[in-house]
């Protein structure tokens, strides 16, 4: 047997220049609507995104390989071998809304030792907060972080669009002033340390990049 035929893709996904996570949720959707014999062929311009897309196969037990292009062009095809249940699992899985997380953002990078990665990396971290199932119940942002929902900020998007969802998101009243952007808030509203501190202490979950 040959396994190295060509195949015609089904579904065909590009996320060249795609910063992280995007390649794996595009891919992700896309499996949802994946049947026995699909095949999913993925391009990205990184060995990192190839990387995550091999492991999320291997994750959903999915054959994948993989194969350099040409320089900064990968591929990564995945053939669907089990019949996607749909409609049962729409019955079963948990209802889109809030869940009980609460998320905590402290500043405006993730991570230390590099201010320059650690604002893509919060870049990424909060587009991937619009992917979650259920979605996160509240949004908290102090310190740096309440440049996050103040006019310029680069997550502005991502946080009206989870606003429009359901979460709430609150901003920190002392630190806007503290940072002289009391007049620029963009989106949410004004929280005190009064609020932030019960929130966080009845949240049944807290994530902090």
């Amino acid at each position: 047997m040959n396994h190295e035929r060509e195949i015609m893709p089904t579904i065909r996904i590009d996320a060249m220049g795609e910063p992280c996570p995007q390649p794996v949720v595009k891919t992700t959707r896309a499996l949802q609507d994946m049947r026995e014999g699909d095949v999913l062929e993925v391009h990205v311009d990184n060995e990192t995104a190839v990387e995550n897309l091999l492991r999320l196969a291997d994750n959903r037990n999915i054959p994948a390989r993989s194969k350099k292009v040409a320089e900064r062009h990968y591929l990564v095809a995945m053939q669907c071998t089990v019949p996607h249940e749909k409609e049962e699992e729409t019955e079963t899985a948990p209802a889109a809304g809030r869940g009980d997380l609460v998320v905590a953002v402290t500043g405006r990078t993730m991570g230390t030792g590099s201010d320059e990665l650690g604002e893509m990396l919060l870049k990424g971290f909060f587009f991937a907060l619009t992917q979650l199932e259920p979605l996160p119940k509240v949004i908290l942002l102090y310190n740096g972080g309440a440049f996050m929902s103040a006019e310029g900020s680069p997550v502005l998007d991502d946080l009206k669009q989870l606003e429009a969802r359901g979460v709430d998101i609150l901003t920190c009243g002392t630190c806007l002033e503290f940072f002289a952007l009391k007049d620029k808030l963009a989106v949410g509203s004004v929280t005190n340390m009064y609020s932030i501190v019960t929130t966080l202490a009845e949240a049944m979950t807290v994530i902090s990049p």
